[in-house]
């Protein structure tokens, strides 16, 4: 590996690193404050699992740094079933199912709250967006045989006007029945041409059959800074998460149903490595942009019904509401170890997909082989 390979590599590991880390102490924070404000006690707030790197102990709570800079937690008094309670208020398990669920609930939301704050802010300040502008055509495609050239800017689609790359695609993708009528501005001249779209088979972002329109054009990399104003950038923010989280919650239901595949679909610890490193490349927004994204992520999977997820906990307070008494430590135990085997196995599948995906066994033999 030379010494550009190296920067980028290190660039990669800081920008990951980075990212990793406002995410788990947002989250961990949601846990710590909302239990502060209920008076529960906090005996740890860690960054990071396994042995303690450093540690500043403040009040009632130690505040680590552990090695294993993948996750962290937070320990609260008599948060363990086990654990011998004198039903205390400061006790975790002491306090109703309501204060309980706040707690465990603060986590996910404090980071879809991040995912909304960040996407707004981008839209404020601006979202780079790329323009209509053709940068290349493909070959024996509708666009190039109709003689459109690489620079010439799509203005409208069909009588409507387009400014940005998605939109134009979107309107064209649709028309899959009949001619497109395109207007395009080339050298400070507007005309127009009537044009016969490819329509082929594929298939969705969620694995369902559909039919698409392409004309064979390729964006430029002519990109504007699309800015909103204050309230509307809240909007728009609030839109893009409501958006991403309808998305997501489709394909998990995808996936479950068998549309979509889950090593296809499932990105682990090396594939947001590898993202975040070609994010951090194009500069401080895209990781800021990535960062909402997986903020939103980790918030949206962290409320799944999964035992050891806080969705899964939040399962638990339910029953023990219905029930009117908590399920019994055997019973939580068992559902627990199947809930923690069955991501383990999750979590081997994701990294061995990334592994292929990415090629780091042959990134690896080569560097064996230099």
């Amino acid at each position: 590996m030379g010494k550009r390979g190296g920067k980028v590599a290190l660039l990669s590991l800081i920008s990951f690193l980075a990212v990793l880390s406002v995410l788990v102490l947002v989250h961990e924070f949601g846990h710590f404050i909302v239990a502060k404000i209920l008076g529960v006690r906090v005996e740890k707030f860690s960054f990071g699992f396994g042995p303690k790197i450093a540690s500043l102990k403040k009040g009632e709570t130690e505040y680590l740094i552990s090695a294993i800079p993948l996750g962290g937690y937070v320990k609260m008094t008599g948060d363990e079933p086990w654990e011998k309670l004198t039903h205390q208020k400061w006790e975790f398990l002491s306090r109703s199912v309501g204060d309980r669920f706040k707690i465990i609930f603060a986590g996910p939301f404090l980071n879809y709250l991040l995912a909304f704050i960040i996407f707004s802010i981008i839209f404020m300040f601006g979202s780079p967006t790329l323009t209509t502008e053709v940068g290349g055509l493909i070959k024996d495609y509708p666009a190039e045989r109709m003689g459109m050239r690489p620079g010439d800017k799509i203005v409208s689609v069909d009588g409507k006007v387009v400014k940005y790359w998605e939109e134009m695609t979107e309107a064209i993708f649709k028309r899959t029945e009949g001619d497109i009528a395109i207007t395009i501005e080339r050298g400070g001249k507007v005309f127009d041409m009537t044009i016969t779209p490819k329509v082929r088979k594929a298939k969705d972002i969620f694995g369902n059959d559909v039919r698409i329109a392409q004309i064979g054009v390729t964006p430029s990399q002519n990109i504007e800074k699309v800015r909103y104003g204050f309230f509307q950038a809240f909007y728009m923010g609030a839109k893009k998460l409501f958006q991403l989280t309808g998305v997501t919650y489709k394909a998990l239901w995808s996936i479950i149903t068998g549309r979509l595949s889950l090593k296809e679909s499932m990105t682990g610890p090396i594939g947001m490595f590898v993202i975040t490193g070609q994010a951090a490349k194009l500069g401080l927004v895209y990781i800021f942009h990535l960062m909402g994204i997986l903020s939103a992520s980790l918030a949206i999977f962290n409320v799944l019904p999964l035992p050891v997820l806080d969705g899964g906990h939040m399962i638990f307070l339910a029953l023990e509401k219905l029930r009117g008494r908590p399920l019994s430590l055997k019973a939580q135990e068992i559902i627990t170890n199947i809930g923690i085997t069955f991501l383990v196995i999750l979590t081997v599948f994701i990294f061995y997909s990334d592994i292929m995906k990415f090629g780091i066994f042959e990134n690896i033999l080569r560097l064996f082989h230099h």
